[in-house]
């Protein structure tokens, strides 16, 4: 046998010893660690799985909560107002989170539209000491208070309001428009005459808004001599 030839047969014999050597290496490792290993596979297996059918159901019940949410405004269009609003309160109670604020909000104006202005602003002030969004709790708190002007129950409402008046809330033009017209009810020009002045030199109020605190400012200063 030649020198190469006992070379190659070496490297064949230490490769065989390797792979004897890695063999009972993996061996005596599934023995200690074997069960641990199906384990950790397993729970993969099932997170995925989970995942899966997790996303499955969420799309199964946005879908439907959708097709209830289009049925309860065909109830409203048609004019079955309590129908209507009983589909709205279903979805705000039990619905996927994208349609529960959306449906306390429209069964609202329902309640509203119908004449239930303590119904509709008990639904407004649902949605605001909900976990919704800021943006839209914010809302309730302004329609709610709206709704409460010719009550006489609007003073409760000033504190939040003037939160919400913040120029850096989205609502903040509609939340001294308010402010004002609940001064004026307490026949407080003075205070009403300053938020519609807020208003009208606030370039980020909008434009009808503004046309309509100028028009306050001029039959304020009228009214006042």
């Amino acid at each position: 046998m030649s020198v190469n030839d006992q070379d190659r047969a070496s490297d064949l014999l230490i490769q065989e010893v390797d792979e004897d050597l890695r063999r009972e290496q993996y061996e005596k490792l599934w023995k200690q660690y074997g069960n641990w290993i199906i384990a950790a596979a397993l729970a993969i297996v099932l997170i995925v799985a989970g995942y899966q059918g997790y996303q499955g159901w969420d799309k199964s019940q946005r879908n439907k909560d959708a097709l209830a949410f289009e049925a309860a405004r065909a109830l409203a269009a048609a004019g079955k107002t309590q129908e209507a609003s009983d589909a709205f309160a279903k979805l705000a109670a039990d619905g996927h989170a994208g349609v529960t604020v959306e449906s306390q909000m429209v069964r609202a104006q329902l309640l509203q539209q119908s004449g239930d202005n303590a119904g509709a602003i008990a639904a407004y002030e649902a949605l605001a000491k909900s976990s919704a969004p800021s943006v839209y709790r914010d809302l309730a708190v302004v329609k709610a208070a709206l709704l409460t002007i010719d009550s006489g129950d609007a003073s409760a409402y000033e504190p939040r309001l003037a939160q919400i008046a913040n120029a850096s809330n989205p609502w903040h033009s509609l939340a001294t428009e308010t402010l004002a017209m609940q001064a004026i009810k307490k026949g407080d020009l003075a205070k009403a005459t300053d938020f519609y002045k807020k208003l009208s030199d606030d370039a980020t109020t909008p434009e009808g808004m503004r046309g309509r605190a100028t028009e306050m400012l001029a039959a304020l200063a009228q009214a006042k001599g």
